[in-house]
């Protein structure tokens, strides 16, 4: 059975969710068929798929593209993807077109956006009322990262009540889970106890009700990862031994063997 948004909410407190990214097909098929539970086509894509410096170039064209790769991969995970910096924050109606391209033209079940102010607030009550699923996002917001810093956020009782609120009024507002990232985790525990909805942690501690990590991070891929995150393997080592393996035995004319 497909994971579906009302499954997400049932399993609350209950059971742990698995949430992880992807950028292609075979990436989403893998991670698809090991049962991760939720699917993020991030806008991380644009550093680990596509080489920019930060979340900010990729674009709607971009996003779409590579969702409907992962799409393609996917039978049983929710697919949620990120509507990217300056596709959405204009206006109401430019949420609206961008969020409804990506539903329509990928397959994705969701979408997610950043931000807990009251201009997102209102595009994530306007989303959801014409039938778009909503994935929150707080703490660390990278598209917001020349104002905010890679820093973790809530530190301060000031930040950490604004968070508070933030997670409330998102939830008020439509949305089905929320992201908290790089926050201490007391504070993510707190809002894990306050909402009725999901959170998805990344470096925000082991008392949310699921986790995230770039599959790029978990893979050992990535040249340079957060602090908060864990590599489970070293895939750029393998890669490379079995590149090097590869042009040793053909420098020698051992492969092909005839």
């Amino acid at each position: 059975m497909a994971v579906t948004i009302q499954q997400l909410t049932q399993w609350k407190q209950k059971r742990a969710i698995i949430s992880l990214t992807a950028w292609d097909y075979s990436l989403a098929q893998v991670l698809d068929q090991a049962g991760v539970d939720i699917i993020l086509v991030g806008d991380s894509l644009a550093m680990v798929g596509l080489g920019y410096a930060s979340t900010l170039p990729v674009t709607l064209d971009e996003m779409i593209h590579h969702a409907k790769a992962v799409c393609r991969g996917v039978e049983q995970a929710l697919v949620v993807c990120d509507l990217p910096f300056m596709s959405y924050q204009t206006s109401v109606t430019q949420a609206m077109v961008a969020a409804g391209r990506v539903l329509k033209e990928t397959g994705v079940a969701a979408i997610k956006l950043e931000g807990g102010h009251p201009r997102i607030l209102e595009t994530v009550a306007e989303l959801t009322t014409i039938g778009i699923p909503v994935m929150g996002h707080i703490g660390l917001t990278p598209q917001s990262f020349r104002i905010l810093g890679y820093k973790q956020q809530g530190k301060t009782p000031q930040q950490a009540n604004l968070l508070i609120d933030q997670a409330i009024a998102l939830e008020q507002a439509g949305a089905f889970a929320i992201i908290l990232e790089h926050i201490p985790s007391n504070l993510a525990a707190t809002i894990t106890s306050k909402i009725s909805i999901p959170t998805i942690g990344i470096g925000a501690g082991n008392q949310c009700d699921g986790q995230v990590l770039v599959t790029a991070d978990l893979l050992g891929l990535s040249g340079k990862q957060p602090p908060f995150a864990k590599s489970y393997a070293n895939l750029r080592q393998v890669i490379t031994d079995a590149v090097q393996d590869f042009a040793e035995e053909v420098q020698n004319q051992k492969f092909p063997q005839s």
